[in-house]
């Protein structure tokens, strides 16, 4: 009999090992899974954007982070001075301006004639 019992504890405690690499073998997956269709694709789009708003120069036409259309009349180091209206500038941040798709749009179209 307690035989039997010291054969069923050494039983469960080798599955108990056999769980824990299992549950590790799993939490690696979840990570590989996010970091392939999650992390990784975001900071790819990051870079890319990075990329567009240090390519940015004067006469460019953007979009604020707020949804203000405007042209880029000077670029300064962390920010760029923004045309909004006759008479009317802003300074926005560069980490807040986007490229105005309409635009993009036109000039991929000049570039295809």
């Amino acid at each position: 009999m307690l035989n039997l019992i010291l054969l069923q504890a050494e039983a469960g405690a080798a599955q108990q090992q056999g769980n824990q690499w299992t549950f590790w073998i799993m939490m690696i997956l979840i990570f590989v899974v996010f970091y392939f269709f999650m992390i990784r694709p975001q900071t790819k789009k990051q870079k890319e954007l990075q990329k567009q708003r240090e390519a940015m120069k004067k006469g460019d036409k953007v979009v604020t982070a707020g949804g203000i259309y405007g042209e880029i009349k000077e670029v300064q180091d962390n920010a760029f001075i923004i045309t909004i209206a006759k008479d009317v500038t802003i300074k926005v941040s560069k980490e807040s301006v986007y490229a105005d798709v309409a635009d993009a749009q036109e000039a991929t179209k000049e570039e295809k004639k």
